[in-house]
């Protein structure tokens, strides 16, 4: 009894709570992870980046093929009480987001997005070579995606506009342009935020599943943005919906689909980084 009374004291002692668990981070070390190099050639003869840019694709091809399918669902319906409604739409857009970054995350990043990784290579996390390569094959997902949905009937296709981004009615470009920035801006900087390793370190007691506040951002800025542009926030996806629908007016408006998303993640790079890595590291 005497022995398995010691036991007990030294097994008591062994492990000393420091704070309650699940309020603070107990002994989770952060160490600041070292700028990726602008050009890195050895990425080129890698099977892992090529890998990565085929997930890339994949991602971008079954993204643009769900959410242009959900588009043309609710826009043959007379009524869109009959169908999943704009709501249906932002949730489409959400959910494959979460599911596809879920998926894709440990192969090439999960980006699914040009915008998304130009803002992390402003932030010097992945280089020149992979930001290039990602959005080729992005944009190429994003293309094929639209053209399998575009096979399944091409006349709804193309009398219900393509799930293509244009500035609706009512609003100018110049508030296409703000409404896209903004969007992006909201995307990028939870990217940031889901993913970041300090963060993650500070705050170890909130336990973060990065794809579900992705996904849940793209599909609030969806519910805001849907009536303005269609929302965009992803150039790849405003591409290849444009490309296969192939319509002058949406040609019109394309370039504010590429400077929006572009300035909104140059801007929430910059927010992440002056503001937000600038907070000190404490570790408990």
């Amino acid at each position: 009894m005497e022995h398995r009374e010691e036991d007990v004291r030294l097994g008591a002692n062994k492990f000393p709570e420091k704070q309650a668990i699940g309020t603070a981070a107990q002994d989770k070390d952060y160490t600041e992870a070292p700028p990726t190099a602008l050009f890195e050639p050895s990425e080129l003869s890698s099977w892992s980046f090529y890998r990565a840019g085929i997930a890339e694709f994949i991602a971008t091809f079954l993204f643009l093929y769900i959410t242009i399918l959900t588009v043309m669902g609710v826009s043959k319906s007379d009524s869109k009480c009959k169908t999943v409604g704009i709501q249906g739409i932002a949730w489409a857009f959400g959910g494959m987001i979460f599911a596809l970054v879920y998926c894709t995350a440990g192969i090439s990043g999960g980006h699914i997005n040009p915008a998304v990784t130009f803002g992390l290579f402003l932030a010097r996390k992945v280089s020149l070579t992979r930001l290039v390569y990602y959005i080729v094959m992005q944009c190429l997902g994003a293309i094929c995606g639209a053209g399998v949905v575009k096979g399944f009937g091409k006349t709804l296709y193309n009398s219900k506009g393509g799930g293509a981004n244009v500035v609706n009615p009512g609003y100018t470009k110049g508030d296409g342009l703000g409404a896209e920035i903004v969007g992006t801006f909201v995307l990028v900087y939870t990217v940031f935020s889901a993913t970041d390793a300090k963060r993650n370190a500070r705050d170890s007691h909130v336990p973060v599943l990065a794809p579900l506040p992705i996904g849940f951002a793209v599909f609030l800025v969806h519910l805001a943005t849907i009536p303005i542009t269609g929302t965009g926030i992803n150039p790849a996806r405003s591409l290849g919906a444009a490309i296969i629908y192939n319509n002058e007016h949406a040609w019109n408006d394309h370039w504010i689909f590429w400077v929006g998303p572009f300035v909104g993640a140059a801007l929430a790079a910059l927010y992440h980084q002056v503001v937000i890595r600038a907070i000190p590291f404490k570790s408990s």
